[in-house]
């Protein structure tokens, strides 16, 4: 067999592996619509305020979904980016060059580490990796998302606020700080944008993914 033959030949075999592997991982992550629905915050009142948020008005109340279960980390990069009018505003585009998910599933998905060297490879912009944040620092960044010049991507346990599913990464649309919430723009289509408790997110956010903890990487 010729040699151009048979590496071509691997290459399938080993895209198609991920895509299980891949497959596999995200049917872990399902979570059932009830537990959504009672996990959350979505009183209409309190959602119409948090699209007028400064920050989140510039989504203009649309989401790009995650293409599949493995791609939050890019596509919660990417509609920041949008946000931004920035160029890198599709999953492609966020992760071009960088050798990511180049099956088209992130296997395992993306650590906090692996997402700021993602988000940094198509940008000129100033990516901040925040981890082990006490609950103060946390929510003085959250006041900050307020800031239209700053965009914040979060890493939290799903388990914790949903009592199942695993890591997730998304853009924070803002904080209504009278009441103490937080305006998760979720780029699952499953769940869509929702809004939590301050002290239950910084709960979710305080775990370990590996041997570190999640946090939150800031766009400027």
């Amino acid at each position: 067999m010729k040699r151009r033959h048979y590496i071509g030949i691997v290459s399938i075999v080993v895209a198609a592996g991920l895509l299980g592997a891949g497959a596999v991982l995200v049917g872990q992550s399902t979570v059932p619509p009830q537990a959504i629905a009672s996990s959350v915050t979505r009183t209409p009142e309190l959602m119409e305020r948090a699209w007028h948020l400064p920050v989140a008005a510039t989504f203009n109340r649309q989401v790009s979904w995650q293409s599949n279960g493995s791609r939050c980390g890019p596509a919660a990069v990417a509609n920041a980016y949008r946000s931004l009018g920035d160029a890198a505003s599709t999953e492609g585009k966020v992760l071009a060059a960088t050798g990511r998910c180049w099956t088209g599933v992130c296997i395992l998905g993306l650590t906090l580490d692996e997402l700021a060297d993602v988000a940094r490879a198509n940008t000129g912009r100033k990516i901040t990796l925040l981890r082990n944040l006490s609950e103060e620092e946390f929510r003085e960044h959250l006041r900050r998302s307020n800031d239209p010049a700053r965009r914040y991507i979060v890493n939290f346990s799903r388990e914790r606020i949903f009592g199942a599913g695993v890591g997730h990464h998304s853009p924070i649309g803002g904080y209504l700080e009278n009441e103490d919430l937080v305006f998760i723009l979720d780029v699952n289509s499953d769940f869509q944008p929702w809004l939590v408790e301050r002290t239950r997110l910084f709960a979710a956010v305080d775990t370990l993914d590996g041997d570190k903890k999640r946090g939150l990487l800031l766009i400027e």
